[in-house]
């Protein structure tokens, strides 16, 4: 990135940093402006200025952003909440995941004559992670009973890293199809097992450290934050350096962390969301000036029809099927399914298989990349009616309303930061 660039860039973050709050007070997401900016940056009356993102820094900045989503997300799983909703949880994650993904497979390889069976599980499984912070209207929104929003929220923040493993098992796979010396599938499982381990080794012994540092008072606040960072992006690192996944090993070393670092591990993990928050904005910035024109420009009816019934059919039909017999009530139910917006998983899932695959991958980022767009509108404009509307009506069956603090995950919170910043809020 040239000087000119860098300084775009970061005059950008300042503006959206100043006006952020006044611009949320119209539902003008974060996700909205950055994708915008890249537009115009590129396609748009900017163009001139000669803004152009090298792939090796695009695919840079999507691998570091889903490191530290992975793993700040699942360091920040509580137990207290999944004791709670334990068996709801489960039902949305081993049940209606699945489902998700297969009909989102089945449906690409339907409409799509031409599209492999790897890029077609490459669609199904990218777009069936959500994200919690682009339906914040109802995350934020006390007539929304906590244990809907509760639900929603570790449901988003568990899926993407459940999901990972497939998207990458597929971009290998369609990967080895354009390219005889990429690595299969078969080697991929293995780098996923070896991703865990590592990911189990250096999460659990981090989490432990840190909790016996903070206790007997020897790691300095300023920095005591810092380590947890370096500890997210060293489980990555060791990963790849035994030829293991590293993304898996960022997720179960998150786990791994919050099993053993404990509450005090646990007040250290925004230092990581704040600094994946900042990471997540390039992200949406490099996706509008790199994915959203190419999209637009070969989209095609199909395309429409897919992104059309994944935000309805494919997300709507597993969660009620998961959910039957949980006399949640079919209001409340329904509320669940729609609210699973596509987001940062799905963005970052796009630019690696876009970095990884190259052309061939065009017809699956297209899909992804306007289903991510139609989730931003869609969900952006509905959630806040929505919640008002029927948050009062699925509170009989769900629980009743109550002002619980449940905020989106804080490091894709791009909008209406609510949240404390001692720690001891955010998460789940």
């Amino acid at each position: 990135m040239s000087a000119s660039d860098l300084a775009l860039v970061a005059g950008i973050i300042f503006v959206w940093g100043t006006l952020s709050a006044r611009l949320e007070r119209y539902d003008v997401t974060a996700p909205i402006i950055f994708v915008l900016a890249g537009l115009l940056l590129t396609h748009g009356p900017l163009a001139p200025l000669g803004f152009a993102p090298s792939h090796e820094l695009v695919k840079a900045l999507a691998e570091i952003t889903l490191v530290l989503v992975l793993f700040s997300d699942a360091s920040r799983v509580r137990v207290h909440d999944l004791r709670t909703d334990l068996g709801l949880c489960l039902r949305l994650l081993g049940i209606g995941l699945p489902l998700t993904i297969g009909l989102g497979l089945l449906l690409a390889l339907s409409l799509f004559g031409g599209m492999s069976i790897w890029l077609a599980l490459l669609v199904g499984a990218a777009l069936a992670p959500t994200d919690a912070a682009l339906g914040a209207g109802v995350m934020v929104n006390p007539a929304v009973p906590a244990r809907i929003r509760r639900l929603l929220n570790i449901e988003s923040g568990l899926n993407d890293g459940i999901a990972t493993p497939v998207v990458l098992v597929a971009i290998a796979g369609a990967a080895t199809a354009e390219h005889a010396a990429s690595v299969g599938p078969g080697v991929a499982a293995a780098e996923l097992a070896l991703g865990v381990l590592a990911g189990v080794v250096v999460g659990g012994a981090g989490g432990f450290i840190v909790k016996v540092a903070r206790r007997r008072e020897w790691a300095a606040g300023g920095f005591a934050g810092s380590a947890v960072l370096a500890l997210a992006i060293c489980a990555y690192a060791c990963a790849l350096a035994v030829h293991g996944n590293g993304f898996i090993a960022a997720f179960v070393g998150g786990l791994a962390y919050g099993a053993t670092g404990g509450e005090l591990g646990e007040r250290l993990v925004p230092y990581v969301e704040e600094t994946g928050a900042l990471v997540s904005l390039l992200v949406w910035l490099a996706f509008g000036a790199i994915a959203v024109v190419p999209a637009l420009e070969s989209l095609t009816w199909q395309a429409v029809l897919y992104a059309v019934l994944s935000l309805t059919v494919i997300r709507m039909v597993p969660v009620a099927l998961a959910l039957v017999g949980t006399r949640l009530g079919w209001t409340a139910v329904a509320f669940v399914g729609w609210f699973g917006p596509r987001g940062l998983a799905s963005v970052v899932f796009a630019l690696l298989a876009l970095e990884d695959i190259g052309h061939s991958a065009e017809p699956a980022i297209t899909v992804i990349a306007f289903t991510i767009l139609l989730s931003v509108v869609a969900h952006g404009l509905t959630a806040g009616p929505l919640a008002h509307r029927y948050g009062p009506r699925i509170a009989t069956t769900a629980g009743g309303p109550d002002d619980a603090a449940v905020q989106p995950l804080p490091a894709r919170r791009l909008v209406r930061r609510a949240a404390p910043q001692d720690g001891s809020a955010g998460g789940r």
